[in-house]
Formats: C-alpha cells, sequence, structure tokens
C-alpha cells in the first residue's frame, strides 16, 4: 500500500470493507471529532445587525425547534465525516460524502430566512447532481477492478480510468458544496455558530481526504 498519509497505524478489514488509520486520517478524525463534540456542548451564537442610519442593532434569537434539528444534522455531519476519513472503501467514501452533503444543506435549510432558504434549495440541487458522477466513479472502480478496497486498488498492478478519478472529485465538489456555495453569501449569512461553522469544516476536511484518495489510487 502506498503510504501517502504516513504509516499506517491500524488496518480493519472486512473483505472490501476497510477501516484504516494513518497519521494523516488520523489528524482529520480528531479535527472532526473534536468540533462534533464542541457542536454538542456549545450554545449558537446570536447573530447581530447593525441598522444603517441609525444607532441600533438587533440580535436574531434561534427558535428551540430549530437549535435541536440544526445541533442533529450538525452532529449527523461531524459522525459522516468522521467515517469519510478513516474508510479504506471507495463506496463507502461516496456514500459518507454524499451524507455529508445532505447534513450541510439541512444545516442550513432550517433557518426561518427566505434568502437562506432559497441559497439552500439551489445547493440542494446541486448536491443531488453531485450524486452522479459520485456514485459513478465508485461504480467505474468496482466494474473495472473488481474491488472497491483502497488497499487493494492502492497496488501498483491495479489500474484505475483516470475518468473514475476525475468523476469521484467532480462528484465531492457538488456534494461538498465547494467552490459553489462561495457564490452565495446567504450560506455565510445565516445565523447561529458552530453549526454553519460545520459546512466550511465539514468540506475542509472532505478535500483534504478526496485529495489523499486520489494520490492513493
Amino acid at each position: 500500500m502506498n503510504e501517502i498519509g504516513g504509516t499506517p497505524l491500524f488496518f480493519l478489514e472486512f473483505g472490501d470493507i476497510v477501516v484504516y488509520f494513518t497519521p494523516f486520517t488520523l489528524t482529520l478524525f480528531l479535527l472532526a471529532l473534536v468540533f462534533t463534540v464542541f457542536v454538542l456542548i456549545s450554545r449558537p451564537e446570536r447573530q447581530i445587525d447593525i441598522a444603517f442610519g441609525a444607532d441600533a442593532f438587533y440580535a436574531k434569537v434561534i427558535s428551540l425547534p430549530e437549535l435541536r434539528f440544526r445541533r442533529f444534522m450538525s452532529i449527523a455531519c461531524g459522525l459522516a465525516c468522521m467515517g469519510a476519513m478513516v474508510t479504506g472503501d471507495v463506496f463507502d467514501f461516496t456514500l459518507l460524502v454524499s451524507l455529508v452533503g445532505i447534513c450541510n444543506v439541512g444545516i442550513v435549510a432550517a433557518v426561518k430566512s427566505r434568502h437562506v432558504q432559497n441559497a439552500a434549495y439551489q445547493y440542494g440541487l446541486v448536491a443531488l447532481a453531485g450524486t452522479v458522477p459520485l456514485f459513478s466513479a465508485a461504480a467505474m472502480v468496482a466494474a473495472t477492478t473488481g474491488t472497491l478496497s483502497m488497499i487493494e486498488l492502492a497496488k501498483d498492478a491495479v489500474a484505475i480510468p483516470l475518468a473514475a478519478r476525475a468523476l469521484l472529485v467532480l462528484g465531492v465538489m457538488g456534494e461538498g458544496m465547494a467552490p459553489f456555495y462561495a457564490a452565495k453569501a446567504e450560506m455565510f449569512r445565516a445565523p447561529g455558530a458552530p453549526y454553519v461553522i460545520m459546512c466550511s469544516l465539514s468540506s475542509l476536511l472532505i478535500f483534504l481526504r478526496v485529495a489523499e484518495v486520489i494520490l492513493l489510487l
């Protein structure tokens, strides 16, 4: 196995289903774990809006039902992100990445604002479209190599089509909503950190992980 992320520290194999830790994936896993715990125990902040032309400001308060739903989606996003960091199976990786995309849309869509919900709807369509190349990449890898295990795919004797790598990156871009979501300010204006920050953190971790996966394959 190519040691892109460092010397493997732990393997757990169930056929093609593999869980493994390297210094790189362990670091990403711990980052996702720490922030998920932070989301679990913290209270959301109140977003402050300034009234221009007047000496006034007001705070947006998050209702209890909205808080509970967004906290649930943030925790689910953190768990899916942790799984994506340590999985050694291409299909499980694509499945967990798609779950991260769903959770990110849910975190933003729960905000009671027409502009924010409109942005969440648009990126929901992007994430939905991203599942096509994402799972197509996993299907292409399985069809051409006969395995989905990254341990087997990392061997020099296994030839993986370039199109599969390209589709995997394209699918992750759609599910991770980056760089697409950066074009919409409403995604960043959604009140209630640290929940909204989970979108950016999970996107960063997924992109770091997919870079390792591409180099590994």
